[in-house]
């Protein structure tokens, strides 16, 4: 999977993702201190789904109308460890036929909920 990892996902989940095969660019290495419109825009022009733990995303996205594609896991928990997000990602990417492209997907250590993002304007 392609992800774009917010400038709060700690370095070693980054690291663990990259090193299970995924394309992740992390914005504290890239693009520090840009602003979340900006990191949207980068993860829809990257075609990069958004790991975050910044809550501010569902506004921008469901309130405010930001376009989020290709998706967006917003984590919300604390973490134990530095690298439990990216192995509670990877148990989940595990799961045959579930996606994160669409959705907004939010996390937590017992539960995901998903929902379908607006439609992009034509």
């Amino acid at each position: 999977m392609r992800f774009l990892a917010d400038e709060n996902v700690p370095l070693p989940s980054v690291e663990a993702l990259s090193s299970a095969g995924h394309d992740v660019v992390w914005v504290a290495r890239e693009n520090p201190g840009l602003a979340d419109p900006r990191v949207l825009d980068q993860a829809r022009r990257e075609d990069r789904i958004l790991i975050t733990f910044d809550r501010d995303f569902g506004e921008l996205v469901f309130a405010r109308g930001a376009p989020a594609f290709p998706g967006v896991i917003y984590l919300r928990f604390v973490p134990r460890s530095p690298t439990e997000p990216a192995q509670l990602l990877e148990e989940l990417a595990a799961r045959a036929g579930l996606t994160f492209a669409g959705f907004f997907t939010v996390l937590d250590r017992a539960h995901m909920r998903q929902r379908a993002l607006p439609t992009m304007p034509g």
